[in-house]
């Protein structure tokens, strides 16, 4: 047996003792904080049971194993349902550029324990109202204010902020350069002075994203995050980080065997849908989709493993996953018919078709919207030119808002 299979094995083992108490069916019908607080024990049982942090260093608290450990332990965990939603963006990516960029090794060593146990959560703050998906084109902004700096502005759609400690946030630093060269990257406390979150009710009538209002709120020097100026580079590595990290082949819906699993069972013309071609063709090009997808993931691991950066099929992964989560959804509530118009707002998004399909055009946006993707996959794989750009060039505070 090989060790990943070892691995697997001791993984499944921990992770069947803890779902009578954690996982999906045992958490049927909860709140959302008596989920979080359920969602706390399991990562703290998780961390000292030695699955936390499982491809970081074991200087900062991690168990030195490899990326391929860590997908391999991810793909037992989510047949578990396990209350890990809250953390998944926390540990994605705001904590790793923590680890990359602070220059207080005490103070990241500290915070990721935290983090790994599920004490403290983190968010991501890129999206504003008048930004759309130009991240470059953000008003968020920070004046030096004695050997710190202030911050007025306001972020949208923040994933979770509510439940947050902390945060990592790009800001405008000089609008007196191209959009691209004045920003500036921080982390903040989510508690500090000045900082107010709004929750946001989606459609399918949850409240997990926010607006987030800053308000002459104080950052000390010591929480920048990467050089003045040099803040869109590190966000480029933040989403590079969320198109690998921050997705699944199915698109955060459904396992392609639920699909089958409904298949079998409902009836199609006289016969089970399994036996229509057009099922079956759409199950076989899911499966290649899927199956490509994964290759593309795992090669971008072994970039990692290797110490090198992955590269931009990241914006395939993103794009193509959750698309076609929508459309299997869409087809599978037609299978189902008049039963899949019958909505449980408190269903989960990877086993229910109707809260994945009304779900998956939230996934379309986040983390980069469809348009912007095709811009990144048509210059940045196919060697396409860029469109054209007004602002090219332009200080930021000369363009026309």
């Amino acid at each position: 047996m090989s060790d990943l299979e070892v691995y697997r094995t001791k993984a499944r083992t921990f992770l069947e003792s803890m779902a009578p108490k954690y996982g999906r069916e045992a958490r049927t019908g909860n709140s959302v904080e008596q989920d979080l607080a359920l969602g706390r024990e399991y990562m703290a049982a998780r961390y000292d049971a030695g699955f936390g942090g499982i491809n970081w260093s074991p200087d900062i608290g991690g168990q030195g194993l490899t990326h391929l450990h860590k997908i391999t332990f991810d793909g037992e965990e989510m047949q578990f349902g396990m209350p890990v939603q809250f953390f998944g963006i926390s540990l994605g990516m705001p904590v790793p550029i923590l680890i990359h960029y602070c220059e207080d090794k005490l103070f990241v060593k500290e915070r990721v324990r935290k983090a790994l146990r599920g004490e403290e959560i983190w968010c991501q703050m890129f999206s504003e109202p008048s930004g759309g998906s130009d991240l470059a084109a953000l008003r968020t902004k920070v004046e030096t204010d004695g050997n710190g700096w202030k911050m007025n502005g306001q972020k949208i759609w923040t994933s979770w902020a509510q439940y947050c400690d902390y945060g990592v946030i790009v800001t405008r630093s000089d609008p007196t350069v191209e959009k691209h060269k004045g920003l500036t990257y921080f982390f903040i406390d989510m508690k500090a002075k000045g900082v107010e979150v709004r929750p946001i009710k989606l459609a399918g009538g949850d409240s997990h994203v926010n607006e987030v209002f800053f308000d002459d709120v104080r950052l000390e020097d010591s929480q920048r995050l990467g050089a003045v100026g040099g803040g869109f580079g590190v966000s480029l590595h933040t989403l590079m980080i969320e198109r690998y990290i921050a997705t699944d082949s199915a698109g955060f819906g459904p396992h392609l065997d639920e699909f089958v699993k409904l298949a079998k069972t409902v009836d199609l013309n006289g016969k089970p849908g399994i036996e229509d071609g057009r099922v079956r063709s759409a199950i076989a090009r899911n499966h290649a989709m899927r199956a490509g997808l994964d290759a593309i993931t795992k090669r971008a691991f072994a970039m990692m493993m290797a110490g090198m950066q992955p590269g931009p099929e990241g914006s395939l992964q993103k794009l193509v996953a959750v698309r076609s989560r929508q459309k299997l959804s869409e087809m599978a509530m037609d299978l189902l018919g008049a039963e899949g118009l019958d909505f449980d707002p408190h269903a989960y998004v990877k086993t229910d078709w109707g809260t994945s399909w009304l779900n998956a055009p939230t996934g379309r946006i986040a983390g980069g919207s469809d348009e912007v993707l095709l811009n990144t996959i048509a210059e940045k794989i196919l060697g396409l030119p860029q469109d054209y750009r007004p602002d090219k060039g332009i200080p930021f505070n000369a363009i026309p808002a």
